[in-house]
C-alpha cells in the first residue's frame, strides 16, 4: 500500500457507512483568528460540531491537510513532521461510540490487514472534581471487539504517563485508562479550556512495532503513551459531549458528536511495520536527494537527520505556498521562510547547492497531484517562490556561516570569568556568544533565530538572548529616532509597513534617475502605511512605458533579496563620490549613506538617508505598483504608488 491507497480505502469504507465525503479545507483557516494554520482535521468543522447544520448532512468524512508549526524544530527524528494528512469522520448528532469504535477497528483489521494482537487502546479516566465520569462505555465496546478476535483484553487504570512509566503493563492488559491524556479539546485538558469551548473524552488506538524495544531513558517501564517509539498512536475517536460554562463547570452539548482523526502517514507506518515516517511517507523526496547527492539515506546519523529535515520541510513548503502563503518575515510567511532556510542549510550539508531545493517540488507534486490538483496548477508559482527564497538565503548563507564560525572561535578562545575576574574552566561552563555577532546574523544575513539556536546547540555554544534582544531593541529605537529627526513630515511613522514604503521610495528614485536622467531629484514625500506619495524634479509627463520600467526595477530589487546596508561618511566626500541626495544643507558634517546591494553586488540604490529601512528587500511584502503620475507644481511631478 501507499498513501493514496490508504486514503482511498478509508474514504470508500466510510462511504459504505453512509458518510458524505467533503474536500480538504485550506491550510489557511477561514474565519478563525485564533490560529495561523489548520492543524487538525476537526478545526474547519468546529461550527458544525457546535450545532450548525452542515449542507452535506450529519455523517461526514475526508482527508484534511494539516500543518503544525510547533513541531518544526522536532523534525529530524523518525517520527515528527510538520505537514501531514488527517483522515477523519464525524457524526453531527447521528451516532456514538458503539458505532464509531467498531468501524475503526474493522478498518484497521479488515481493510488494512493489521494484526489485532499489535493493537492497544486508551480511554478516559474521568475527573471527579469536574463531575465528568470515566468512559466505561468505550472500554466495554473495546473489550467486546477484542473478544471477537479471540483476545481477552484486560483493563488497567494508569492515570498519567508518569504512573504508566512507574507501573508498566500487566499481562493481558490491552485497555488503559488515562486522565487528561484522553480528553480532547483545542485547548487541551478540561481545566485549560475557555468558556464556550467544546470537548470530551476520547479513545486512542496504538500500534506496537514488532522490532522496537523499550528505551529506559523514557521511564522504567513501557506503556502505550510512552515516548520511546515502541507504540504509535494511529487514530483518536473524540466523543464531543460537553461545553465549558462561564463558571468552569461543564454542560452537555445539544447533540453528542463524534470526531475521529487518524494520521494517514502513521497508518502507513503501521501497515509497513516501519517506525521511520520519512522512509515510508517521503520516499520519492528522499530518492531525489539521494540521486542529487550520491548519498544514501540511513548510512550516517547526521546525514539522515538532514535528509529528514529537507524532506519534511520541502513538502510542507510546497503545500503552504500552494495555499497562497509566500515567504516573508511576518505571520504565516515567516514559517515558510523558516522551512526553506532551514532546508537550505541542511541541503548544503549534503552537498546540494545552487537551486537544488526547487527541484524537490516535482516529486512532491507527483505524490499528491491526484488528490490535490491545485499543486500541479500552481507548480510554476511554487517553484519560483522556493527558488527565489533559496537564492536569497544562499547569497548570505556562506558569509553568515563564516561570521558565525569566527564568533564561535572567539568565544571558545576567550575563557569565561567570574565576577571577581577569575577564569572559569571551559569544562565547567559552555562558551557564550556575545550579542553582536548574533545580531549581525539576524539583521545582515537573514538567519532565523531558531536556526542560530540550532547551530549553536550543535556546537555546544550558549547564546545570551537577553543581550541580543537588548541589541535589537536599541537598533529599532535608533531607527525610529533617525526617522523622527530626518524625516519628520515625510514618514507618517516608523512602523514596519511604512518602512517598506520608504525603502521602495528610494528604489523608485534610483529607477527614475536611470530612465529619465540625473536631473531627477527628490522634491518632497509623504509616506504612510497605506501608500507612498513622492515628488521629483522633472518637467514633463512620464510615459507609461517608463513607469513600467520603474516598477520592474523596484520589483526586481525586491525579488532578488538585496541587502540594505549603511555607512557613515564625511558629507563633502559623500557628495563628491556621487551619492544621491536632496536637502544636503539639512544634514550635519557626518552623514549616513545607505546602499541597496544585490547578491551579485549590483547597487540598486545609493543615497543619503537617515530614516528607517528594511534590512533586506526580500522583507518587503507585495508587488510595487504605480497608481498615478501627475503634475505637482512647475517643474515637479508626483507619483502615488502602493504595495499590492
Amino acid at each position: 500500500m501507499d498513501l493514496a491507497t490508504i486514503r482511498t480505502r478509508f474514504l470508500e469504507y466510510l462511504r459504505t457507512h453512509s458518510h458524505a465525503i467533503v474536500p480538504s479545507a485550506s491550510l489557511v483557516p477561514e474565519n478563525d483568528p485564533t490560529t495561523l494554520f489548520t492543524g487538525s482535521g476537526m478545526q474547519p468543522l468546529i461550527p458544525y460540531l457546535l450545532g450548525k447544520e452542515h449542507p452535506s448532512g450529519t455523517r461526514l468524512a475526508n482527508s484534511q491537510k494539516c500543518f503544525r508549526s510547533g513541531d518544526l524544530e522536532e523534525v529530524g527524528d523518525n517520527r515528527h513532521t510538520t505537514f501531514f494528512e488527517m483522515l477523519g469522520n464525524w457524526s453531527l448528532g447521528d451516532y456514538g461510540a458503539r458505532e464509531q469504535l467498531p468501524w475503526f477497528f474493522g478498518f484497521l483489521t479488515d481493510e488494512l490487514g493489521l494484526d489485532p494482537t499489535r493493537l492497544y487502546v486508551t480511554v478516559y479516566a474521568g475527573d471527579e472534581a469536574l463531575d465528568i465520569p470515566r468512559d466505561d462505555d468505550a472500554a466495554g465496546v473495546w473489550r467486546e471487539l477484542f473478544r471477537t478476535r479471540g483476545i481477552d483484553a484486560a483493563a488497567a487504570l494508569l492515570g498519567s504517563e508518569e504512573e504508566g512509566a512507574r507501573r508498566g503493563m500487566g499481562a493481558g492488559e490491552r485497555i488503559f485508562y488515562y486522565a487528561d491524556k484522553n480528553w480532547w479539546s483545542r485547548a487541551g485538558a478540561p481545566h485549560k479550556m475557555p468558556a464556550g469551548e467544546p470537548g470530551g473524552p476520547d479513545s486512542e488506538v496504538f500500534y506496537e512495532f514488532t522490532d522496537v524495544v523499550h528505551d529506559s531513558r523514557f521511564g522504567a517501564h513501557c506503556h502505550p503513551n510512552c515516548d520511546c517509539g515502541r507504540f504509535l498512536e494511529v487514530g483518536n475517536s473524540v466523543f464531543m459531549r460537553y461545553r465549558k460554562r462561564e463558571d468552569g463547570s461543564f454542560e452537555p452539548l445539544p447533540k453528542e458528536n463524534v470526531d475521529f482523526g487518524g494520521g494517514l502517514e502513521r497508518l502507513m507506518m503501521a501497515v509497513t511495520n516501519t517506525p521511520d515516517i520519512i522512509a515510508v511517507c517521503h520516499a520519492p523526496i528522499v530518492a531525489h536527494v539521494e540521486r542529487a547527492t550520491g548519498k544514501r539515506y540511513g548510512d550516517d546519523t547526521e546525514e539522515t537527520r538532514a535528509f529528514r529535515i529537507i524532506a519534511d520541510h520541502m513538502k510542507a513548503a510546497v503545500f503552504l505556498i500552494g495555499d497562497g502563503v509566500v515567504p516573508s518575515n511576518t505571520d504565516r510567511g515567516y514559517f515558510v521562510r523558516r522551512l526553506i532556510r532551514r532546508a537550505v542549510r541542511y541541503a548544503d550539508m549534503l552537498g546540494v547547492h545552487e537551486s537544488g531545493l526547487a527541484a524537490v517540488v516535482a516529486p512532491v507534486i507527483t505524490m499528491y497531484e491526484t488528490e490535490y490538483p491545485i499543486l500541479r496548477e500552481r507548480s510554476s508559482a511554487i517553484i519560483a517562490a522556493i527558488a527565489d527564497e533559496e537564492q536569497k538565503f544562499r547569497s548570505t548563507l556562506g558569509r553568515g556561516m563564516r561570521e558565525f564560525e569566527k564568533a564561535v572561535r572567539n568565544a571558545v578562545d576567550s575563557p569565561l570569568r567570574t565576577d571577581t575576574g577569575t577564569p572559569v574552566p571551559q569544562a565547567q561552563a559552555p562558551a557564550t556568544l556575545p550579542a553582536e555577532p548574533v545580531f549581525m546574523l539576524i539583521t545582515t544575513y537573514g538567519f532565523p533565530r531558531e536556526l542560530i539556536r540550532e547551530i549553536a546547540d550543535e556546537r555546544g555554544i550558549a547564546i545570551d538572548w537577553c543581550a541580543v534582544d537588548a541589541r535589537m531593541a536599541e537598533h529599532q529605537e535608533r531607527s525610529r529616532a533617525g526617522s523622527e529627526q530626518k524625516f519628520k513630515g515625510g514618514l507618517a511613522d516608523a512602523g514596519e509597513v511604512t518602512t517598506m514604503y520608504h525603502t521602495c521610495t528610494h528604489l523608485m528614485l534610483a529607477a527614475l534617475r536611470a530612465n529619465l536622467g540625473d536631473h531627477v531629484h527628490q522634491a518632497g514625500s509623504n509616506i504612510t502605511a497605506e501608500r507612498l506619495r513622492f515628488d521629483f524634479t522633472h518637467a514633463d509627463r512620464v510615459a507609461p512605458e517608463v513607469l513600467r520600467k520603474v516598477e520592474d526595477y523596484v520589483n526586481d530589487a525586491i525579488r532578488l533579496g538585496c541587502v540594505v546596508q549603511t555607512s557613515v561618511m564625511d558629507k563633502d566626500a559623500a557628495k563628491a563620490s556621487g551619492v544621491e541626495g536632496s536637502f544636503w544643507e539639512k544634514y550635519p558634517d557626518k552623514v549616513t549613506v545607505y546602499e541597496v546591494v544585490a547578491p551579485d553586488q549590483t547597487v540598486y540604490s545609493r543615497e543619503l538617508c537617515g530614516g528607517p529601512h528594511v534590512e533586506n528587500t526580500g522583507d518587503i511584502r507585495g508587488t510595487f505598483r504605480i497608481l498615478k503620475e501627475e503634475s505637482s507644481s512647475a517643474g515637479v511631478r508626483r507619483i502615488k504608488a502602493v504595495l499590492a
